[in-house]
């Protein structure tokens, strides 16, 4: 932990009155937004939009966590995917991105994440569910697990691939 930074959402002793599993996706999905308005806001729109060495940019992986997040959370709810969530989809990676727009799309997904993980039965973590075109088994708990881990994988991309463009300024 870095001096006058807080400590991560899990050590605050936040949400006590949320049970254990879906408090850590909220606790994830709370790192998330900290980490990527820290070190992923500041950037100009050119930079959010960069790909250093034909990588993926800041923005796709901004946008697939919020969008990504609206589909896991659809499997979740016991759902298959809508026309809009696959076209979408489809446009998250050349999709180029204006900071306020990209922002503001991640904040209304983690408020609206966050919603939606409190509303699940946490007795219910155990029921079988099916992901994707595949309809792959897991179930409601794996899939809320796979939430947050997929959401901090993508912020960590995000990250490292906004220190690159950073570096680039120069």
């Amino acid at each position: 932990m870095e001096p006058n930074h807080p400590a991560e959402p899990w050590l605050r002793g936040t949400l006590t009155e949320v049970p254990a599993v879906p408090r850590a996706v909220l606790h994830a999905l709370d790192l998330a937004k900290e980490d990527l308005f820290r070190w992923c806001k500041p950037l100009t729109e050119a930079e959010l939009n960069a790909r250093p060495a034909s990588i993926a940019p800041v923005a796709f992986h901004i946008r697939h966590i919020a969008r990504s997040l609206d589909r896991l959370l659809t499997y979740a709810e016991g759902n298959q995917l809508g026309a809009a969530q696959i076209a979408e989809m489809k446009t998250e990676l050349d999709m180029p991105a204006k900071p306020e727009e990209l922002f503001a799309e991640l904040d209304g997904a983690l408020g609206k994440s966050a919603e939606r993980i409190r509303a699940f039965d946490v007795t219910r973590f155990d029921e079988p569910r099916e992901a994707g075109q595949k309809k792959l088994p897991t179930t409601l708990g794996g899939l809320l697990v796979h939430a947050a881990d997929h959401t901090q994988r993508h912020v960590g991309q995000a990250i490292t691939t906004s220190k690159i463009v950073q570096a680039q300024r120069s």
